[in-house]
């Protein structure tokens, strides 16, 4: 992702310095035109905004803190992955060191990185944003979630819970067509028509603003109702020799809102219960 970064700036004709910890990895930017900073002092010297992309916020701390002095006066941008508590951590190192910081989430495979309409997520200081947005869009889309640091990192885990349980639920899907004779691909023709955005994007569009609302009106279809087709998902997956956990997993959350009153509402009424603290995993 560093290189998808260093190489989206070099198309843009920026000046680029770049700096790895093993100095090899860097060897096709500098064909390109970047140049290798010897040290982490000397990259960041080299721009008034850095930007870091690394595995995790130890890691961010690890490559910077040699540069401490360096930094003083410029700006961070940090890409790197971990929970809104290790970003607000982060704005604290930063204002110790008199470096101002914006934390970011990539939310794009690298590939995707310097076209305009690739995710990237930024919270921090507004000002911090705008005055450096021309910088930013050269990586992607920028959008500003507020200023609240956490807000970035948030939104990508979220955002990757979100996908996780969607790429889960659509291969599991894919495992039960299988069982009599269906590929994947056959499959996907209805399936991935028929979730996006025909059904589900579409109602939860509609849908959103009822969950703010906390209104779940089970006119349509309860939660009962829901369970019945849960334990159809499970009872099948059983009988064709598919894991059952997840869909089983899927049961019990309805269990538990029907046991805790929402029998008669829709399922949106699940909101309420993962919005509370379960069983620790």
């Amino acid at each position: 992702m560093g290189a998808a970064l260093a190489n989206a700036f070099l198309d843009q004709g920026h000046p680029t310095t770049v700096w790895n910890r093993s100095p090899g990895r860097a060897d096709s930017l500098v064909a390109r035109g970047a140049h290798l900073a010897g040290t982490i002092a000397e990259a960041v010297s080299a721009s008034p905004v850095v930007v870091v992309c690394v595995k995790d916020y130890d890691a961010v701390y690890g490559v910077l803190a040699p540069a401490a002095d360096a930094l003083s006066g410029r700006v961070v941008v940090n890409h790197s992955s971990g929970t809104p508590k290790q970003a607000r951590e982060a704005v604290d190192w930063a204002d110790r060191h008199g470096v101002e910081y914006l934390d970011g989430a990539i939310m794009v495979p690298p590939f995707a990185v310097g076209k305009p309409d690739s995710v990237f997520l930024y919270s921090g200081p507004r000002a911090v944003f705008d005055a450096h947005r021309v910088t930013l869009e050269t990586m992607g889309g920028p959008r500003y979630l507020g200023a609240d640091p956490g807000l970035a990192v948030l939104y990508n885990t979220a955002l990757l819970g979100l996908m996780y349980a969607s790429m889960n639920g659509f291969l599991h899907a894919a495992a039960l067509v299988g069982t009599a004779g269906v590929g994947a691909e056959t499959f996907s023709e209805i399936a991935l028509d028929w979730f996006a955005p025909d059904v589900v994007v579409r109602y939860l569009r509609a849908q959103a603003s009822e969950i703010d609302k906390r209104n779940f009106p089970g006119t349509l279809g309860t939660m009962e109702m829901n369970l019945t087709a849960l334990e159809h998902i499970v009872h099948t997956s059983a009988e064709q020799g598919v894991d059952a956990e997840l869909p089983a997993l899927l049961r019990a959350h309805a269990q538990r809102a029907i046991a805790e009153g929402y029998a008669g509402n829709n399922y949106l009424a699940m909101f309420e219960v993962l919005s509370k603290a379960g069983p620790r995993p």
